[in-house]
């Protein structure tokens, strides 16, 4: 009888090892959360200091914290990565991050242009 115990026991604990295993396999095999405005973002983040540099193609993604937003339509906002800021522009793509919080983590696809002096990304999405 004590055998007998003693196999359920382990059957019930491989049988919840089994769960668990399938549970962070399919965890880790789904696709990125997050809300998306415009066109997903797609390929390897790129630093601003890069960008700033001239070392990127003229699409580019970057990763980073939205630190500062249009106030009023919330038609641009500036992305700060560690390497440096930039400023994104949203108008083209048809989209605003008004409703966006302040230090939001976001990953940002767009087309490098320049504004006068300064070198800014033309937004196609966002993910955050």
């Amino acid at each position: 009888m004590v055998r007998c115990h003693s196999l359920r026991g382990f059957a019930m604990k491989y049988s919840l090892l089994i769960v668990v295993l399938s549970l962070v396999v399919l965890t880790g095999c789904s696709r990125p959360k997050g809300k998306v405005l415009g066109k997903a973002p797609g390929g390897e983040p790129r630093t601003i200091l890069a960008v700033h540099a001239g070392d990127t193609p003229p699409l580019v993604t970057l990763a980073g914290t939205m630190t500062e937003k249009c106030p009023v339509a919330g038609c641009w906002f500036r992305l700060t990565d560690g390497t440096g800021t930039i400023k994104v522009d949203t108008q083209a793509a048809g989209f605003v991050v008004a409703d966006v919080p302040l230090e939001t983590k976001m990953t940002v696809a767009g087309k490098i242009t320049q504004s006068g002096d300064e070198t800014i990304i033309e937004a196609t999405g966002v993910r955050f």
